[in-house]
């Protein structure tokens, strides 16, 4: 696995670059400072798998590098920065990102947010100062999109008494994967286990 992490401080690019090391101990990490340096990066080298963007980068419109560097590479992308509201979230969802992670998210939330994003899910970090909860970006009011659609599923076969082995089954992913669903879920329901997180949920009407 080929990672490049592209952010204008190379004090945090060093400190992510051993994080990342750790989660994938045997990823090969690259760094870049800029967007424009970032993309012609990505021309030359296709086999990133994954880039982690700061999104806070100067040199030129956000919006246009992301665009510009899903044109060029196939890379899964995660994008951090201090802060996002709900239209920023959105913007960045739809221009091709995989995901968002606040930089203000600790190690595990990193650890939660690749895996999922490695996985095919999308993942917003909770920390997002956009006023809306994780995962929910529609600005509804009942609280029924707290959770991703494959988290809701989760949590309504977690009611229904099934363990991890009988949801991986019924939905067609590894137990590991459910795993990651179920850390998503508790994180975004502000539990510890399964049994608050449907009691939780069933309070908020989400099931």
């Amino acid at each position: 696995m080929k990672i490049l992490i592209a952010d204008d401080c190379p004090l945090f690019r060093d400190g992510l670059n051993l994080r990342l090391l750790e989660i994938f101990p045997n990823a090969k990490t690259e760094q870049t400072s800029g967007f424009a340096n970032t993309i012609k990066f990505l021309q030359n080298q296709k086999d990133v798998n994954l880039l982690i963007l700061n999104a806070e980068m100067q040199d030129m419109p956000w919006q246009e590098a992301l665009k510009e560097i899903r044109r060029v590479s196939k890379a899964l992308i995660l994008i951090i920065s201090t802060s996002a509201d709900a239209r920023t979230l959105k913007t960045i969802l739809a221009a091709g990102a995989d995901g968002y992670l606040s930089k203000r998210a600790d190690a595990d939330e990193l650890n939660l947010a690749l895996r999922l994003i490695k996985n095919g899910e999308t993942y917003i970090s909770q920390n997002n100062n956009s006023g809306v909860p994780l995962n929910n970006l529609g600005g509804t009011e009942s609280g029924l999109k707290t959770l991703t659609n494959r988290q809701s599923q989760v949590l309504d076969l977690i009611a229904q008494g099934k363990s991890n082995k009988q949801i991986a089954y019924d939905m067609g992913v590894s137990e590991s994967t459910v795993k990651l669903h179920i850390n998503a879920l508790l994180r975004t329901l502000h539990v510890s286990n399964r049994t608050q997180a449907v009691v939780t949920a069933q309070k908020m009407g989400i099931i």
